[in-house]
């Protein structure tokens, strides 16, 4: 499969793109959501278009589609730099995919992008929440990836947050205090 990537902030977000994102939310979230999802779709809304939201969309390759069934937006990252306790992190609202390539790398792929932007942008943490009845997302961070649950005290009675430590920064102090 060959996908096209692009970013764009939530200011800046033409129609046509709120409408796919909200599509693939609406896709992903409104069976875990269950009665709950109109009140959680207004904020996923307003969340969207913030000026601090930063996006990574996928598309399908134009070249390589062959199906006009194919939605052409085929996911996204949807995340902001902010401070968590001080530190700066990457806090990551959606990671979204459609059926189609779930399960086939990308957002593993997606993932380790997080982590880069958060690296390069000299972030210590990237932080997320997840549904804890979202069995399918905690095996995800937890087994493929080797996140770990946040001891924290915002702990929300359907949400569990997760961190991924980077502990890059602590290692290159070291080295600095070495003389390397």
């Amino acid at each position: 499969m060959a996908f096209v990537y692009a970013w764009n902030r939530g200011d800046k977000l033409s129609n046509c793109t709120k409408q796919h994102i909200q599509k693939l939310l609406k896709a992903n979230m409104m069976g875990p959501y269950g009665s709950e999802w109109a009140v959680e779709e207004k904020v996923k809304r307003r969340e969207m278009v913030a000026p601090q939201a930063r996006y990574i969309f996928v598309y399908w390759n134009a070249n390589e589609m062959m199906d006009n069934a194919f939605t052409p937006l085929l996911g996204f990252l949807h995340f902001r730099f902010t401070l968590e306790e001080e530190i700066p992190v990457l806090y990551l609202y959606e990671l979204r995919l459609d059926s189609s390539v779930q399960g086939k790398g990308l957002g593993k792929f997606l993932m380790q992008l997080v982590e880069l932007i958060a690296q390069e942008n000299r972030m210590g943490a990237v932080v997320l929440t997840v549904q804890k009845s979202n069995s399918l997302a905690l095996k995800f961070y937890i087994s493929k990836l080797r996140w770990e649950l946040k001891r924290t005290t915002k702990f929300f009675a359907k949400h569990l947050i997760m961190k991924l430590k980077l502990y890059w920064r602590y290692i290159q102090f070291s080295i600095g205090l070495l003389g390397g």
